[in-house]
């Protein structure tokens, strides 16, 4: 064990990733870079090597320059996007989304699989754009109240980003493609309210591409089971520990196995870990600890427990019972790393997507982590290439104190309180909104 921590012991936290987490010089591929070029409606016949598309989150265009050529000696629009999932199993999905959604089109042609959205993601969308306003005039006109119609906008674009991933989807015989939507935060303690609101936002959006995200709190794990149970494709979202992630696990196998379809190859699920913010949070109370030995492993600390939930996930999808299920046409839940975008300037760009590529895995990136890797990413299997060392950090930062459930607990309840006042924020812009377009008294 010793031998593990000492050789982690650089001080500085780019640094810190093992031989096999460094950096390769990257091979001729497309690249997406942010442009200072006007923005420019999306050509749907992509007969330019250049596609710029608007979007509120991103300054300038998105644009794919294409540096490949096929045997005819036309450009091949490749980025290590598409490296991730052909060589590796990876499947890179986009943890954003805003009107139009068919902003995602260029996204989608440079690799992109999948979407995940949450209260924050819709909470930045509505209120900073324009988009929504004929809808949402129409609906309160209609008679509809602030959160049916939050709602409503909310289905509006599942809905459409389902349709525009709906060809991956059935290429993969329903094992991608996929566009999540999260039920209310208010939720998060509440068993029969997450089961009964999964099923009304399963219905309305009626796309069989649809993930309806559930968060992982303790009184939504029984939640899950009762979901998938009912033949509901879930992503369980907020898992920050290794306890929590075996419980969601478990409640994906009981689902399946309650469900009493003799097809399950329907049913699918995703179990989102959340990567960076453990790093946030472990960071702070090295710095408290103060010692050396503390301070080296700082920017450690997420990545091994993300490997380590991949010993889990082996070992939880294997076995007799797992075969059981198999044979009914049952898939892998498999493990999403979420936060992937770095909140400590001082790290790589890309330390919470490198480290963790491995088959039958997701990677949901905001545009930050999406812009880095396909700009200078590293495409190889990295996610069991040490899990000795992933081991060793993980005791290391126990012997000096860290108590990984407190951590978890801490991080889950920070979670659902962020995404609750992401909630209610949007709610009060809508009001706000509603307020301004004349369409209720003040």
């Amino acid at each position: 064990m010793a031998a593990s921590i000492s050789k982690l012991s650089n001080p500085t936290p780019a640094s810190s990733l093992s031989s096999t987490f460094s950096p390769r010089t990257p091979q001729p591929k497309c690249l997406i870079r942010l442009l200072a070029t006007p923005a420019a409606t999306f050509n749907s016949k992509l007969s330019s090597s250049k596609l710029s598309v608007r979007s509120p989150s991103l300054r300038g265009s998105l644009v794919v320059r294409c540096s490949q050529s096929d045997g005819n000696g036309s450009q091949v629009k490749r980025t290590y996007l598409h490296d991730l999932y052909e060589k590796e199993g990876q499947s890179p999905w986009y943890d954003n989304l805003c009107r139009p959604v068919t902003d995602l089109l260029p996204l989608i042609a440079s690799g992109v699989r999948g979407v995940t959205s949450n209260p924050a993601i819709f909470q930045k969308a509505i209120s900073t754009s324009n988009a929504y306003n004929d809808q949402f005039r129409e609906l309160i006109h209609s008679g509809k109240d602030i959160e049916s119609a939050y709602w409503e906008l909310v289905v509006k674009d599942i809905q459409d980003a389902c349709k525009l991933f709906e060809s991956i989807y059935d290429q993969t015989d329903a094992g991608d493609g996929y566009v999540s939507v999260e039920v209310s935060p208010r939720l998060a303690d509440d068993t029969q309210g997450t089961v009964d609101a999964a099923k009304w936002l399963h219905k309305v959006v009626a796309r069989p591409n649809v993930y309806i995200k559930i968060p992982a709190t303790a009184p939504c794990v029984p939640s899950i089971k009762e979901v998938i149970a009912n033949g509901i494709s879930v992503n369980v979202t907020l898992i920050f520990s290794l306890s929590r992630y075996e419980a969601v696990m478990d409640a994906y196998l009981d689902g399946l196995e309650a469900s009493g379809l003799s097809d399950l190859s329907r049913v699918t699920s995703v179990a989102s870990f959340f990567v960076s913010r453990v790093d946030t949070l472990i960071d702070k109370m090295l710095e408290k600890i103060g010692t050396s030995e503390a301070l080296n492993l700082r920017g450690k600390a997420a990545v091994a427990q993300a490997a380590l939930a991949y010993q889990l996930y082996q070992k939880k999808f294997s076995g007799p019972r797992w075969e059981a299920l198999v044979k009914k046409g049952a898939k892998k839940q498999r493990l999403l790393w979420a936060s992937t975008s770095v909140k400590n300037p001082a790290y790589p760009d890309t330390l919470y997507v490198a480290p963790l590529i491995g088959p039958d895995t997701v990677s949901t990136m905001p545009d930050q982590a999406l812009q880095a890797f396909v700009d200078h990413g590293t495409v190889s299997r990295t996610i069991d290439s040490n899990v000795s060392e992933a081991e060793g950090i993980y005791s290391a930062l126990e012997k000096l104190g860290i108590d990984w459930s407190y951590v978890g607990n801490q991080l889950e309840i920070e979670g659902v309180d962020s995404f609750k006042k992401s909630f209610d924020s949007l709610l009060d812009t809508l009001q706000e909104k509603a307020n301004s377009l004349n369409l209720v008294s003040p």
